[in-house]
């Protein structure tokens, strides 16, 4: 399990710059070695800020034809509400995209909770061609963090932190909405890359506990996140990164 790469920048924007950047040089680097690259895209401002630059300034850096799109979970809504992970994503990088449907595989936020999760765990399968027990691994998994210490849609004290069986889960959190999907701790954790952003003041003590607090993923569920055979990645400006130590 190799160590956490911790970037520090000066404000937002750098993040977001610095984001996209990676995400570029991840995709041409994966489409080199593999033909294609994998990515799970997060929901939140943050993302939507990163997406806006790869569908305009980065444009024309990726091979986009070679990309496939998942989410790392999602709320239980319409795939056009303004709540919906997809439709963020829609608005500020997919629709500026020429792609095949067969590129784009989002999880069905309006089915009822438990059937989204198993069918989305079947398109996992088949997209990744799995056998029995085999998970599929990502060339990106991008993570948000929660002032509650959540990620993906894995909050402080669900059971769903703790599971190994399956892919994806149906959960329901203490936020609006209440039921979502996710991906479980062992999906993220086989990808090659799993990369946190967070910026703000508001995140602060968040990531110091992430990073730097004791071990405890029941109160502190995005310290899950240790991909076993890949890169632990943090993308922070410098109020996120206030109160980790040495910096």
């Amino acid at each position: 399990m190799s160590e956490a790469k911790i970037t520090v920048l000066d404000d937002p924007q750098s993040v977001y710059v610095h984001a996209a950047e990676e995400i570029a040089h991840f995709a041409g680097e994966d489409i080199c070695i593999h033909a294609e690259f994998t990515i799970a895209l997060s929901g939140g401002n943050t993302p939507a800020a990163v997406y806006e630059l790869l569908g305009t300034r980065f444009k024309l850096s990726v091979d986009w034809k070679e990309v496939r799109f998942f989410w790392g979970d999602e709320r239980c809504v319409a795939p056009d509400d303004k709540l919906s992970n997809y439709a963020m994503a829609k608005r500020t990088l997919l629709s500026h995209l020429t792609l095949r449907n067969d590129q784009v595989h989002r999880i069905q936020g309006e089915l009822p909770p438990e059937e989204a999760a198993r069918s989305y765990e079947e398109e996992l399968k088949r997209a990744f061609n799995l056998g029995e027990g085999e998970l599929p691994r990502f060339g990106l998994v991008m993570l948000g963090l929660g002032e509650n210490r959540h990620t993906l849609s894995l909050f402080p004290g669900n059971p769903a932190i703790n599971e190994t069986n399956r892919m994806v889960v149906p959960v329901d959190v203490d936020a609006t909405p209440r039921k979502r999907v996710t991906f479980t701790p062992p999906v993220a954790n086989n990808a090659a890359r799993a990369m946190f952003i967070a910026t703000g003041k508001a995140k602060a003590e968040a990531v110091r506990d992430i990073i730097e607090g004791p071990r405890d993923p029941s109160r502190f569920p995005a310290q899950i996140i240790q991909p076993s055979d890949g890169e632990l990645i943090w993308l922070l400006d410098k109020e996120a990164a206030s109160l980790l130590s040495n910096r």
